[in-house]
């Protein structure tokens, strides 16, 4: 690593952004070529300025996407990184005729786009008033004012008049709530499209599979990491082009795959996500993630836990996972720890560095912490470097099913002799006998009678 990249990635280590020295398993045209949108370049930036290997074609990638926009302060981020981590390439040089020309052009599209919508409010026409606001709300997140974007995406719905309109409006916010991180806007503006009706079975398909995938990135940037996982996995596998500005049929694979082997147990891994028809097609445009939940579930831990090793750079440079990666990954790791344990009474420590050592922390240490989070029942032995797991006391809980089952009979006695009591005081509600029904139908009938005798009177 020469000067300027050390200088470029301690300076990124310093921001919080994490320092990925191997290259990803992916080709960077053709991984961002599975995108549109404003998602092209957040994910080509992020992969710039964490990449070693990808940083400067990453940047350089990131400044020809924002060249063809119209957001300016994303061009000029984009030459400020370029120009610390490799000051002598051609786009390094901030082109300042470019910024100048997109400066006006903006101007004069806002402006334009202000009188067109004064024009509308003036003459009141609602599909011409809501139009207006949808144009203003893309050219205004198009120039990269998120803020203002969503107000004029909202300024639509009073004018909305068909369904497909209703679904454009809710799309829009999702998309402008998921660029700013508002994940609970995402799911409120989702909520609202519940229950759509009006639509084909197609259209019903892709809505759902749109806010299925939106429901996943949401929760899982609110670390509601099992929701996302079930709302990845029930995801129909639609065209690409319905969700793309947010995701790809890739990301649903590993973002489904990963939480659900995180947080599920080996049966329902099997039933969710092995048997799932329709995840299982996501599951085939990543073999690594398929393999890896299937050696967890045919008990192969040391297996499983070294094919998702092999992924974790990939997975460091994913906007939405990037930050959870340390979290998912050892939670995988517990899990795979436990399930190795539980058919033993004592392993030695030496067969457990050989199947779960890591050169970032000695096994014994790793195992320490476990057991202090209360994650794996078990104690270490250095001495004869041995864990021994503790199996749950028997006696104690056949003592506490006991408890639970007089308690459970001596609820439903009571209940009982309440009921004899009501019984017995006559207190309780009892069916009409046969006589006092033929009593009350007679004295009905006579009412009748006497009704018609006065009607004909008067």
């Amino acid at each position: 690593m020469d000067n300027n990249l050390l200088r470029f990635f301690t300076l990124m280590d310093g921001q919080g952004y994490p320092v990925v020295k191997e290259a990803p398993r992916f080709d960077l045209d053709m991984y961002i070529g599975n995108y549109k949108g404003r998602t092209r370049f957040d994910r080509l930036i992020l992969i710039g300025r964490s990449c070693v290997p990808l940083c400067i074609d990453a940047l350089k990638a990131a400044i020809v996407d924002a060249k063809k926009g119209r957001d300016i302060q994303r061009y000029k981020e984009a030459v400020d990184c370029l120009q610390i981590a490799a000051p002598l390439e051609p786009e390094a040089v901030l082109d300042q005729a470019w910024i100048n020309q997109k400066e006006a052009e903006n101007k004069d599209i806002t402006n334009r786009l202000l009188t067109e919508l004064k024009g509308y409010k003036n003459n009141l026409i609602k599909e011409s008033i809501r139009m207006g606001h949808e144009d203003m709300g893309k050219h205004l997140e198009a120039t990269g004012d998120l803020n203002l974007a969503a107000e004029s995406f909202m300024k639509m719905r009073p004018d909305v008049s068909t369904t497909k309109q209703y679904i454009d409006v809710a799309k829009h916010l999702v998309r402008v709530s998921i660029h700013r991180r508002e994940w609970s806007m995402v799911t409120a503006h989702l909520s609202k499209l519940q229950g759509t009706a009006q639509l084909t079975d197609d259209e019903e398909k892709q809505l759902s599979a749109y806010m299925r995938i939106a429901h996943g990135i949401a929760y899982l940037g609110q670390e509601k990491y099992l929701d996302a996982a079930l709302s990845f996995l029930e995801a129909d596998n639609v065209a690409p082009t319905v969700y793309n500005e947010i995701a790809s049929p890739n990301d649903v694979a590993i973002y489904g795959g990963l939480l659900a082997l995180a947080f599920m147990n080996r049966s329902e891994l099997q039933t969710k996500v092995l048997d799932n028809v329709k995840f299982r097609e996501f599951l085939e445009l990543e073999p690594n993630i398929r393999r890896a939940v299937s050696q967890f579930v045919s008990g192969r831990y040391s297996a499983c836990i070294s094919t998702l090793e092999a992924y974790r750079t990939d997975c460091l440079l994913d906007i939405y996972l990037q930050r959870h990666v340390k979290t998912i990954f050892q939670q995988i790791r517990n899990k795979c720890i436990v399930q190795y344990l539980i058919p033993f009474s004592r392993v030695s420590l030496d067969t457990m560095a050989k199947a779960f050592g890591s050169p970032d922390q000695p096994i014994e240490d790793e195992l320490a912490d476990m057991i202090k989070a209360g994650t794996l029942q078990a104690k270490i032995d250095l001495i004869d470097r041995l864990v021994v797991t503790m199996s749950a006391n028997q006696r104690a809980h056949m003592q506490n099913m006991a408890l639970k089952t007089a308690k459970v009979y001596e609820r439903q006695a009571i209940d009982r002799l309440n009921r004899m009591g009501l019984v017995a005081a006559e207190l309780d509600i009892r069916p009409l006998t046969a006589k006092f029904s033929a009593m009350r139908g007679m004295m009905t009938q006579q009412g009748d009678r006497m009704n018609e005798q006065l009607e004909n009177v008067v």
